[in-house]
């Protein structure tokens, strides 16, 4: 018998609501509440995008985006995060088929890559500090700062929950809640590939356009 047309003869009176359904599992509402997360991050960030467009141009005077950027640096920058992406979704794929090697593997090379687009960011920022391009010196230099520093602060957050995932990885396993966390961290990595494109285009790439 067709089970479309059985449900179709069940009195609707005896079929069961969505509050008698139960509550959908975990994995599910963990992974709704952390897109909500996510979303807020994006409307920070894009208030953070909004700023620097109204304020690139308030140079005060000091050095613009055309004398202070390295475009070779920035692009090295940007190859080790978008990398560092295939090899997160990489890791993703071997924690769920449970292999424990490929996971330390992906999870060792995507810390590598953000690590190394860390350690470039650090030097940029120092490097413009050293030359007297500090957040003080004008409204453009606060905005860039502000924008290109917070995405760094998320970078290193990732790093550290990286960390502690693969230790938590190797005490418990591929335990149900640890999966979940693994694929909560997934999604905030590629969350931070798609802001930083954004940043490489808005800051990076227009930023030294006449």
């Amino acid at each position: 018998m067709n089970v479309a047309v059985a449900i179709d003869q069940i009195p609707q009176d005896a079929l069961p609501s969505a509050s008698e359904a139960g509550p959908a599992p975990k994995r599910i509402v963990v992974a709704y509440g952390f897109w909500i997360f996510l979303l807020s991050d994006i409307v920070m960030f894009a208030a953070l995008f909004a700023s620097y467009a109204v304020l690139v141009r308030s140079t005060a005077g000091g050095p613009t985006g055309a004398q202070l950027f390295n475009q070779a640096a920035v692009a090295i920058e940007t190859a080790c995060l978008l990398v560092s992406s295939y090899t997160c979704g990489l890791m993703s794929l071997a924690v769920n088929s449970r292999r424990r090697l490929g996971t330390y593997l992906g999870a060792l090379i995507t810390f590598a890559l953000g690590a190394t687009f860390l350690s470039l960011e650090i030097r940029e920022f120092s490097n413009m500090i050293a030359i007297g391009a500090t957040p003080q010196r004008s409204a453009f230099l606060s905005a860039f700062f502000t924008l290109v520093g917070c995405h760094g602060l998320h970078v290193t957050l990732g790093l550290i929950w990286l960390i502690v995932m693969m230790v938590q990885v190797a005490v418990f396993g591929f335990a149900a809640r640890v999966q979940r966390r693994l694929l909560c961290f997934s999604l905030f990595w590629h969350a931070l590939d798609i802001v930083w494109v954004g940043v490489f285009t808005v800051v990076y790439l227009m930023g030294v356009s006449p």
